[in-house]
């Protein structure tokens, strides 16, 4: 345990969220699961911290341990003629994990570049951007489980991952130790040695390069563009844009009945989603209320992924919203992210947070659902 407990503000990229009780940090995989384990034994609550970059907590702190994921390393597996297999250790920050992959040439994470944050909250969150999942290239995890008490493999499909979602986001505690990915250790080349990226398979970064969608490009030429997009919405770190200090996109882009996405303007953005199991709609859990007030999916229906931005937009909230007196806004580049203006307590992000989803909800009868995880707050 450390000496000095900071207050979550100093360790989250919003900059908001009051002292734990007690902080660990934890720079090795054997310190990790020790800290894991005397947390637990003390019968207080508990809570893994990665990078921060998906988190609010409370003004109040958290009245229990905070253990810090400092761990770090890139190891090399066997794999597969043509790929390769790597192991990465929880506490590793996740663009460092793609720039090495960059620059060796390996490709599948590459248009996941900027997103802030840990390698061990990655399969929690199942990260996604720019038409590249996380899941795709995700081979497991190795996972201390509260359960068990023992350190235990995780297999892609024992994650039940879903969009922006995972069993361990659902409830399994525990803490992800390293994450296992294989990539394309790629032969293609663009005609002078430079490795390819896989397929462009997002209409506005196939934009940004000037290529048609599903070609490939030169990885690193990739990223950039990425990184650029990214910091063209604030949502790269960067301490010199204020509109970086976020959590980044602050709501997920809501799944909808196909029925009901009829019902929307026909200019809203949307894009069909492979058919869906019963309550599998965001916003629907097993057995309780559709947030759109209309009976469960009674059978797999197609469903259809909205634009949570557009939504927004479209209620009437701009860019550079404010609440009066409040320290937190809309950023000015992307209504998807909620920043801190240097002033912001957990108190004024969830008060507009909850400012937009009541619009939403009058304009278009959507709910949306935030993307960060709360401590010790609710929304």
């Amino acid at each position: 345990m450390t000496d000095v407990t900071p207050a979550l503000a100093e360790l989250t990229t919003i900059r908001v969220g009051g002292a734990p009780a007690a902080f660990v940090a934890a720079d090795d995989r054997e310190g990790l699961v020790q800290a894991v384990r005397d947390a637990i034994a003390s019968g207080e609550e508990w809570f893994v911290l990665g990078g921060g970059s998906n988190l609010v907590a409370s003004d109040e702190g958290f009245d229990g341990t905070v253990v810090h994921v400092r761990t770090r390393g890139v190891e090399r597996l066997p794999s597969p003629v043509g790929r390769v297999r790597i192991r990465v250790q929880a506490g590793e920050p996740w663009d460092d994990l793609v720039a090495l992959t960059v620059r060796n040439g390996w490709t599948g994470v590459e248009a996941l570049s900027g997103i802030p944050g840990s390698t061990g909250a990655a399969p929690v969150q199942n990260i996604g951007a720019y038409g590249q999942e996380l899941e795709s290239s995700l081979v497991g995890v190795e996972f201390f489980d509260e359960q068990t008490g023992e350190v235990v493999y995780l297999g892609r499909a024992e994650l039940g991952l879903g969009y922006r979602t995972s069993v361990l986001k659902r409830g399994r505690r525990g803490v992800v130790l390293s994450v296992d990915l294989e990539l394309d250790d790629s032969s293609a080349t663009d005609g002078v040695g430079a490795p390819l990226s896989a397929p462009v398979a997002y209409g506005q970064l196939a934009d940004a390069l000037a290529v048609p969608l599903g070609s490939r490009v030169p990885v690193a030429e990739l990223r950039r563009a990425v990184l650029a997009l990214r910091s063209s919405k604030g949502m790269v770190l960067d301490p010199t844009d204020p509109d970086s200090v976020s959590s980044g996109s602050f709501f997920t882009n809501p799944i909808v009945s196909e029925g009901f996405a009829r019902s929307l303007p026909a200019n809203a953005p949307r894009w069909p989603q492979e058919p869906q199991e019963p309550d599998a709609v965001i916003g629907l859990p097993p057995g309780g209320v559709h947030p759109l007030d209309v009976p469960p999916l009674a059978t797999a229906e197609y469903t259809v992924k909205l634009s949570a931005a557009w939504l927004i937009e479209n209620a009437g909230i701009r860019r550079g919203f404010a609440l009066p007196g409040s320290g937190a806004a809309i950023s000015s580049k992307h209504t998807l992210a909620i920043v801190n203006r240097g002033s912001a307590t957990a108190a004024d992000v969830l008060q507009l947070a909850e400012f937009i989803q009541s619009r939403v909800q009058a304009e278009f009868g959507v709910v949306l659902q935030p993307e960060p995880v709360m401590l010790g707050v609710a929304l």
